[in-house]
């Protein structure tokens, strides 16, 4: 299945009320770059979000946005620092006999000292945080594959329809190669005709001329290896093994150079229009590769 390197995917999934939403976009890319924002608390929990992700995504600009909310019951607590009331209530006791003041010492005025009670978060269960997360994150991760794979579906037809035209072009080419040099020929002899004012000329030596200019002009191979490159380019796109943009980017590589080649040995009109609409075709193909993984 061929992917693209576009797409996004989300994930939700909570357990014993510890709850994680999970966003990963991704855009093209030469190769694969992570961006992982996620909570503090969590952050000893990164390598194993980016472990996770590297198995099922190979290639593009990568951001994951992971949302955490704790609601369970024990995610907090409080403390009594006794130690710190017990000098508050001396200090409060000393401050009443000096001043002969009333005794309004209570319960409620001492618990709203400074840091007399404190709230402390619990110590989350890391293997207990991971499940949850792994969860949302796999969930995400199948949603952008999901999409990044429709996408790449369409892309793959289109670059197959290419190729077909692309071939149709081809066929135009050899079919009218043999007849630039019997064209030549032709001209050859008309141009020797009217230099000489004469009938007859050597037929040898225009043989050797024509010969010369078939190889000088020859595009046979270029052609065939033209045609097996988009051979090539189909038995990729059927591949089930990710990734194969690099590999496609290469080949296109070599289609360009088998079409210029036969752009500069061509001297005729028709096939340099033909070499051009190749080289239009080709272009089409090289700019959708670029978001193929």
């Amino acid at each position: 299945m061929v992917r693209s390197m576009t797409g996004f995917g989300r994930g939700t999934f909570s357990d014993c009320g510890k709850e994680f939403t999970v966003e990963i976009k991704s855009v093209n890319h030469r190769y694969i770059d992570f961006y992982i924002k996620l909570p503090r608390q969590i952050a000893f929990l990164e390598e194993r979000v980016r472990e996770i992700v590297s198995k099922s995504i190979f290639r593009g600009k990568v951001d994951i946005f992971i949302s955490f909310e704790d609601r369970s019951e024990d995610s907090k607590s409080v403390t009594l620092d006794e130690a710190l009331a017990d000098a508050y209530i001396q200090a409060i006791e000393k401050l009443k006999n000096k001043y002969n003041l009333a005794d309004d010492i209570s319960v409620s005025l001492v618990s709203r000292l400074p840091d007399v009670l404190r709230i402390e978060k619990n110590e989350d269960d890391e293997e207990q945080l991971w499940k949850v997360l792994k969860s949302a994150l796999e969930t995400a991760i199948s949603s952008l594959i999901q999409m990044r794979e429709k996408e790449g579906n369409e892309l793959r037809e289109s670059l197959l329809q290419k190729a077909d035209n692309m071939q149709d072009i081809i066929k135009n080419i050899s079919d009218r190669s043999p007849e630039v040099v019997s064209e030549y020929k032709l001209k050859l002899e008309n141009r020797i005709k009217d230099l000489l004012s004469q009938q007859t000329i050597d037929e040898n030596r225009i043989a050797m001329e024509v010969a010369i200019f078939a190889d000088r002009c020859s595009i046979d191979e270029e052609l065939v290896r033209l045609g097996s490159h988009l051979s090539q380019l189909r038995d990729i796109l059927s591949i089930q093994q990710q990734p194969i943009g690099r590999k496609l980017d290469f080949l296109v590589q070599e289609i360009n150079r088998e079409i210029n080649t036969i752009g500069s040995k061509s001297n005729d009109i028709i096939i340099t229009k033909n070499v051009l609409e190749l080289k239009s075709e080709t272009e089409k193909i090289r700019e959708q590769i670029q978001n193929i993984e």
